[in-house]
């Protein structure tokens, strides 16, 4: 008979997680030293607990590996200078009359084609800052369309938490992206009309801040999009043609062509080792999540949330968004929550007759739409970036809420079973 472990052992390895995460405790240690503590005051010997941290961790093998891979597109994107172009392309096209706009789609558009949210962010706000300066708008309101239009764009991106979700459930990528097309949306257009309203509020932009370094020679438009463009039509291959091609051979491929298109091959090296450099931090986060999944896996945590969903006359379903939620909170990384809530809710959620990708989908949106808080590393990159205080970055985390909020709200009205 396996042996369970108990509630208060999960509560345990969840809280002991979150305070060492606050502490700034790196987060795989985080989560691999909260999964011991709650396996072993949760009715476990030593050897088991040890034992549902590795089959945790195995689970999650396969979306570390397309994580790597994931690599080599976003340090094409990076290090070419492609995204820097996509970015300011936009912003030239748009004008400075609709400067949030421009900053809101940049951000959006820069992960949603494969470049990680953190890189994003630092890659937007340098040109951010710029437009505020010549346009008068504030500093809040640029980071607000700075990470909010990346959260957006992150939930329709083969980034490491869509893999994650997708993995979970055994899905092509291509169709978890495509379900995040209406949180995207309404993520993306909240995010414009708060940026607006806080365009007059906070502090102002100084010309020191903007000083940019644009000596790097970059490549054309068409050459920085080039990329992108292969992988999804490589992964779109399957849903049109029945040709399953894998993110872990697509994500690669299409930083080859990228690198190829804008004649760069040379430094192929230098890319895909920058690349490794910027996931490798995340795949091993992605380890240490699978510890703790291992640990939830075998409580009877499942039993109990169902319980209480029948009480209050809630859908099954909604175990999918309030999961992905609550597991963002508590890790502020959007990776962590969708590897974690995809493990432990897959098979409850199908067993009870939610299809794979509604739970997906839900998952996916509650996981990227909460990793801002300041226990995480998004926080601190945008602050950093931004050159904010803390005191102003702390006045934004309100209206990030609100727009994380209607993104998940979005997912479950169409995927959570109400018509």
């Amino acid at each position: 008979m396996e042996l369970q472990v108990s509630i208060w052992g999960v509560l345990v390895a969840m809280a002991f997680t979150v305070i060492l995460i606050f502490r700034r405790i790196n987060p795989a240690y985080a989560m691999m030293a909260g999964a011991c503590a709650g396996g072993i005051l949760g009715g476990l010997d030593l050897s088991t607990t040890v034992e549902y941290m590795i089959g945790g961790a195995q689970l999650l093998t396969p979306a570390v590996l397309r994580i790597l891979a994931a690599g080599v597109l976003i340090g094409v994107l990076v290090e070419s200078g492609a995204a820097n172009v996509i970015a300011t392309t936009i912003v030239s096209k748009l004008g400075e009359t609709k400067a949030l706009l421009a900053v809101t789609l940049s951000s959006l558009i820069l992960t949603a084609v494969g470049v990680f949210i953190a890189a994003a962010i630092l890659t937007v706000a340098p040109i951010a800052l710029m437009i505020a300066k010549r346009t008068g708008i504030s500093r809040i309101s640029v980071l607000v369309a700075v990470i909010c239009g990346g959260r957006a764009g992150n939930a329709i991106a083969p980034n490491p938490s869509t893999i994650a979700a997708a993995d979970g459930f055994s899905l092509p990528l291509t169709s978890v992206m495509a379900a995040g097309l209406l949180p995207a949306a309404v993520g993306a257009g909240l995010t414009y009309l708060i940026a607006q309203k806080l365009s007059n509020k906070g502090s102002m932009v100084t010309e020191m801040e903007t000083e940019k370094n644009t000596s790097k020679k970059e490549p054309s438009f068409l050459g920085a999009i080039s990329g992108p463009l292969f992988t999804i039509f490589l992964l779109s291959l399957q849903p049109i043609a029945v040709i399953k091609i894998d993110s872990l051979v697509a994500l690669p491929a299409g930083g080859f062509f990228g690198l190829l298109v804008m004649g760069k091959m040379g430094e192929f090296k230098l890319h895909i080792s920058s690349g490794l450099h910027k996931m490798s931090g995340i795949a091993i986060v992605i380890l240490g999540t699978g510890t703790l999944a291992g640990i939830i896996v075998h409580s009877s945590l499942n039993d109990m949330i169902l319980s209480g969903l029948n009480f209050f006359h809630l859908p099954v379903s909604f175990i999918a968004p309030f999961s992905g939620a609550f597991m963002s909170m508590a890790t502020a990384s959007a990776t962590s929550s969708a590897a974690i809530s995809s493990g432990v809710f897959a098979e409850m959620l199908l067993e009870n007759g939610v299809t794979a990708l509604a739970g997906a989908a839900m998952i996916n949106a509650a996981a990227v739409g909460f990793d801002f808080l300041p226990h995480g590393p998004l926080f601190h990159i945008s602050r950093e970036s931004l050159f904010m205080e803390m005191k102003e970055r702390l006045r934004a985390l309100p209206y990030e809420l609100i727009i994380a909020i209607a993104m998940v709200i979005a997912s479950t009205v169409v995927f959570g079973g109400f018509f």
